[in-house]
């Protein structure tokens, strides 16, 4: 609950800063106000949508043996792997039924199929990520139909949205 209200507070502080620049002048309030909210929506909404994401993974007991990135880095095919190759490596090559091990390296590779296309959109195509970036462009787009689009107030105001988002998305998540 503290962190919650520590999170509130956070907001309404900066939600206080933005109204009072419609006091000195009502087009900054607007690119501040539309800038802020929409790059605040969406880091919250992707930290929502990546959190129910790995849940979701978690809950359903399907986890991925990944690599350490170095590994993967500097054997991005497994060719060295110490573990699966023992037997290969050491026995004569007249043992060898080479047809059987391209057999099993093809099914190592990995390709794309409806499964892992599924598995990447899942994250991505969340109405926690999509609302939000659609909030940004039809504010982008009302700003500049309106002739209210300041660009040297705009995009700094979107770097405020994502500092305080973060910062409130850490506290809330975890």
């Amino acid at each position: 609950m503290q962190k919650i209200t520590n999170s509130i507070k956070i907001l309404f502080f900066s939600e206080f800063l933005i109204v009072l620049l419609y006091l000195y002048n009502k087009d900054i309030f607007a690119n501040v106000q539309v800038a802020f909210l929409s790059s605040f929506f969406i880091i919250l909404g992707s930290s929502f949508a990546y959190k129910r994401m790995v849940n979701s993974q978690v809950d359903s007991q399907h986890y991925e043996d990944k690599r350490d990135l170095l590994d993967e880095i500097e054997d991005p095919h497994e060719l060295y792997d110490d573990n699966e190759n023992e037997e290969i490596n050491n026995a004569p090559a007249e043992e060898l039924d080479l047809k059987a091990i391209v057999k099993e390296e093809k099914a190592k590779i990995k390709t794309f199929s409806i499964k892992s296309i599924k598995h990447g959109a899942r994250g991505s195509v969340s109405l926690f990520r999509l609302v939000p970036y659609i909030f940004l462009i039809l504010g982008f787009i009302a700003l500049k139909n309106n002739e209210l689009l300041h660009l040297a107030y705009y995009l700094p105001s979107l770097l405020g949205g994502i500092v305080v988002g973060s910062v409130i998305s850490k506290e809330i998540i975890s």
